[in-house]
Order: structure tokens, then C-alpha cells, then sequence
């Protein structure tokens, strides 16, 4: 099974590579040859590069797939220790970041050999808010309260705020994990505030600028990277109309109404969709006057549009999951909602981490 998802990968990499069909036949029998002996085979730089833009590209929940190409690749497959992962992720988070002109960036750990031959990272992504339930109610993010008392068991412990940073847990070769607390200088992180609603300062938000994916595992011709976080740029409504919005995440919809002097008393007067545009408004003006990168999602829809177009001029199946890809905030005013689209996962791609 290995050698021929390994086959089907050397195939189609080296030929968008513009390599000859002799080339990737001797990589092929390599390959074939390693596999025997070893029971594995490991990527040449230029394979794992191209193999992880590959992946973006056919990431079916990913509206920003049009600037694949330009992911820079980190190889940190040598490091075997915890505190080296955690100190690649610090760097990581910094090059990303980029003083906030985000660069889309991923880096690679090595990949898993073995039950005892891994290395894993528990954060669902490397910048996440801690969530804490309290005797007066819930403080912070409570998507984050399993992974908060999960930290809090192993020592960690927050100031008590609504935007702690979580720690950064490592587990290396089946070893006890270990955490790490994220140095807060090289975290850039943009305070909320709207072009004229004055008051909405007084509601104290702030975001972090890098979302920097974590939990997924890489897949590229059959070998599995557990460790590869990655990270773009913000579309603003992810933070605006769901991290900060859902109900089941910071709940500000009432918040944002009340300094809005809305009507909450019935949903007719589509209180709810004003205060969600005003706090949209507010996240993308925040992130353009802080320098931090971020997308509007009518702008990342006509980017999608560009992606579609490319992909069918290079003859590639594009597939995508629409329920992703429609954005939260008026989907209809875009072409996405108005088209199907094959969700099947072609590979490379991202998938799930095996817990």
C-alpha cells in the first residue's frame, strides 16, 4: 500500500516539477528499494516542499488555496527532543508572524515510524486562548476548557484573564508530554476597536494575529507528519463572526448590541445581524490599522474564484467542502454559495491526528 501511494505521489510531484518520467522512475524504484530495507522511506527536501503546497492545495476547508505556491516550508524533521519542537514553534510563530505581514508558513517534524517513533502537539493550534469555568461563570474561551484543565493538570497556570495564552504541549516517543509557555514578546496581538462606535473599546477585546493550525496530521505519498502546524492569514470573519460571535465561544453578539443601543428584545429586529457586521467592521479595520494581515470575505471569495479558474486551466479536480467554504457573514452575496463542489480528499492533504 506504501509503495503505491508513494508511486502516485513521485508521479504527479515530479511532473508538475517538470522532472522526466526517467527521473521519477529511478526516485520510484529508490523509494522501493528503501521500503524493503527500512519499512519507510523519507522525502528529499525538494519532495516534502512541494508535497506540503500540495496538501494546501487540496484542502477542501481552505477558501485561500490560491496562494499555495508561496508556502514557506520549515524542515525541522532532525529534532527528536521536546524543547527543540517547542523552540521550532516559537520560531515558527515569529517567522509566520512576520512582524504582521503574515507569511504563510509551515513546519514539519518528523514523521511517525512507529508507536514509539512520533512527535505530537496537543494544542489545536499554537495561539489559543485559555478557558476557565468559574463559580461566577466562564472566563476566556470555552472551546479551550478541556485543553486548559488538561494544562492545568500538568502544572500550568493562567493569570486569570480572558485572552491567557495556552502553553504549547509536546509529546515526543511516547514519553510524558511536556508544556511550554509561549514567550508573550514574540506574540503579536491586535486590540479591538471600531472606526465610530467609540464605545466599542470599552468591551476590551483583542485577537491574536497568526493562526497557526496545529492538531493535523500531513499526509504526502503515505508517509505521516503528526507534527506540522501551518498558518495563512486571518479571513476576519473567522474571528468576527464565529470566535468572537458563537455562542458556545466569547457570546459578544449581546455585548456589541447593548453598546449599540439595539432593540434585543425580539429577533425580528435583526439585532443580531447588525451587531455582527458592526463587530466584523470592527476586527478587519483593527487588524489594517495595527499592520496585521487579514481578508475580507468577499475579497476571499474572489480570490477562491481566481484559485477555481487556475485549477481548471492546469486541467486539476478541484475539490472543496462548501460548508466550509461559504463564509459566515452574508454567504449568498458570493459564488461559492451558489455552487456544488466534490468533497472526496485527494492527496497530499491534511487529516485528523489518531489520538
Amino acid at each position: 500500500m506504501l509503495d503505491k501511494q508513494a508511486e502516485q505521489f513521485i508521479r504527479v510531484c515530479y511532473q508538475e516539477l517538470n522532472k522526466s518520467e526517467q527521473e521519477a522512475t529511478l526516485r520510484i524504484a529508490a523509494i522501493k528499494n528503501e521500503l524493503l530495507l527500512n519499512g519507510y522511506y523519507e522525502h528529499t527536501f525538494e519532495e516534502l516542499e512541494y508535497g506540503a503546497k500540495m496538501a494546501w492545495r487540496n484542502s477542501n476547508r481552505c477558501i485561500g488555496r490560491l496562494f499555495w505556491e508561496t508556502l514557506q516550508v520549515i524542515d525541522e524533521r532532525e529534532l527528536e527532543q521536546e524543547k527543540e519542537v517547542a523552540e521550532a514553534m516559537f520560531r515558527h510563530i515569529e517567522i509566520g508572524t512576520n512582524d504582521g505581514k503574515i507569511v504563510p508558513t509551515i513546519t514539519i517534524f518528523k514523521p511517525k515510524k512507529s508507536d514509539t517513533d512520533y512527535i505530537r502537539i496537543f494544542n489545536y493550534s499554537l495561539l489559543r486562548y485559555a478557558g476557565y469555568e468559574t463559580e461566577l461563570g466562564m472566563l476566556g474561551d470555552p472551546a479551550s476548557v478541556p485543553f486548559t484543565k488538561l494544562c492545568m493538570e500538568m502544572g500550568w497556570r493562567g493569570e486569570g484573564t480572558d485572552f491567557d495564552l495556552l502553553p504549547i504541549v509536546v509529546e515526543a516517543n511516547g514519553k510524558q508530554p511536556q508544556w511550554f509557555e509561549i514567550p508573550k514578546e514574540i506574540v503579536l496581538e491586535v486590540p479591538i476597536v471600531h472606526p465610530t462606535i467609540e464605545a466599542f473599546k470599552d468591551l476590551q477585546l483583542k485577537w491574536y494575529s497568526t493562526p497557526i493550525v496545529s492538531e493535523m496530521m500531513l499526509e504526502i505519498g503515505g508517509i505521516h507528519y503528526t507534527a506540522a502546524p501551518f498558518n495563512g492569514w486571518y479571513m476576519g470573519t473567522e474571528i468576527g463572526a464565529r470566535n468572537f460571535a458563537d455562542e458556545t465561544r466569547y457570546n459578544m453578539l449581546p455585548k456589541v448590541a447593548s453598546i449599540m443601543g439595539l432593540d434585543t428584545r425580539q429577533a425580528s429586529s435583526l439585532w443580531k445581524d447588525k451587531a455582527l457586521v458592526e463587530l466584523n467592521v470592527a476586527v478587519l479595520y483593527s487588524f489594517k490599522e495595527a499592520g496585521v494581515s487579514i481578508v475580507d470575505h468577499h475579497t476571499a471569495a474572489a480570490q477562491f474564484r481566481k484559485f477555481e479558474e487556475k485549477e481548471a486551466q492546469k486541467a486539476r479536480e478541484l475539490t472543496g467542502d462548501w460548508t466550509w467554504l461559504i463564509p459566515p457573514v452574508s454567504p449568498a452575496t458570493t459564488h461559492i454559495f451558489h455552487k456544488e463542489y466534490d468533497n472526496q480528499m485527494i492527496s497530499p492533504n491534511f487529516f485528523p491526528n489518531k489520538k
